[in-house]
């Protein structure tokens, strides 16, 4: 897809994230905008290599949200790409639903059970390393939020995956400044972040993780790259991106909105006047 398609299906996204929420009467909304952009760039701007109907093909390309409670973003994309019916996405945290409130393996396209945080960067570790021994040339891309990094877990991987060279893991970190509670620098400091993982002996970039033209950019060469080096981008966001009174907010984390909210987030991300018609814009 072209730039303009791109944020056209992150706009769509965005308004699927939060139907799914206010039908559930649950959900994490703000984390899952902080990192729509990436997810769309790497599902649709034609970065990883996937097939939705044949989502078991051995050769593809395997994707770990680990901070698995942004999982309505990727439920989203993963049907707007087919994988399975749009309509599913109605039943998003719904008794008897498969599709919860944190990444499941049950759903057609999800690789890892994710949200206990600091897990997804150790199953993808080893996915890669498995990938390598095989003979294999598909990438494991590991999505992180920022206040996971906190988790000892995910430095015990980054070790382990400069040690074995593997190349072929992506690390992308969500790098928005904000946990659950409080802003990450408040809580426990992260910063030098990229003079640490270069410490441990990853390549590190550095993007805007808004622009599809940046994102698409940085992601380009992930295949083809020389060094023998996992990579890790990280990617410069805002929490609640797209709805006003979310952005750069830590009470957003979990809340939903309340109906006077919830008009205002309809007008910004339908761009209309008139909020009762959600599926036009006036």
């Amino acid at each position: 897809m072209k730039e303009d398609k791109l944020r056209e299906r992150a706009r769509w996204v965005r308004q699927q994230v939060l139907e799914m929420a206010m039908r559930a009467g649950a959900g994490h909304i703000a984390p899952a905008y902080s990192c729509t952009e990436i997810m769309v760039a790497l599902y649709q701007g034609n970065i990883l290599r996937v097939r939705p109907k044949q989502p078991a093909w051995e050769d593809r390309d395997r994707f770990i949200l680990s901070k698995g409670q942004a999982c309505a973003a990727q439920y989203a994309i993963l049907a707007d790409m087919g994988y399975f019916p749009v309509s599913e996405l109605k039943t998003y945290c719904r008794l008897g639903s498969k599709l919860g409130g944190h990444s499941e393996s049950n759903v057609i396209g999800v690789e890892a059970f994710t949200g206990s945080l600091g897990h997804g960067l150790p199953i993808g570790t080893g996915m890669a390393l498995a990938g390598k021994m095989d003979k294999k040339d598909y990438l494991v891309v590991v999505l992180l939020g920022d206040g996971e990094i906190q988790e000892g877990s995910n430095w015990e991987a980054a070790m382990f995956a400069a040690h074995h060279g593997l190349n072929k893991l992506i690390a992308i970190i969500d790098r928005n400044g904000l946990q659950a509670l409080d802003y990450t620098e408040d809580v426990l400091s992260l910063e030098p972040l990229a003079k640490k993982w270069e410490a441990f002996g990853w390549e590190t970039r550095t993007v805007n993780g808004h622009s599809f033209n940046d994102l698409l950019s940085v992601m380009g060469d992930l295949r083809s790259r020389k060094s023998r080096k996992p990579l890790v981008i990280i990617a410069l966001t805002t929490k609640g991106k797209g709805v006003s009174f979310m952005e750069n907010s830590p009470i957003w984390h979990f809340r939903i909105p309340d109906k006077r909210e919830l008009i205002k987030a309809r007008m910004e991300l339908y761009g209309m006047t008139d909020t009762t018609k959600t599926g036009k814009r006036k």
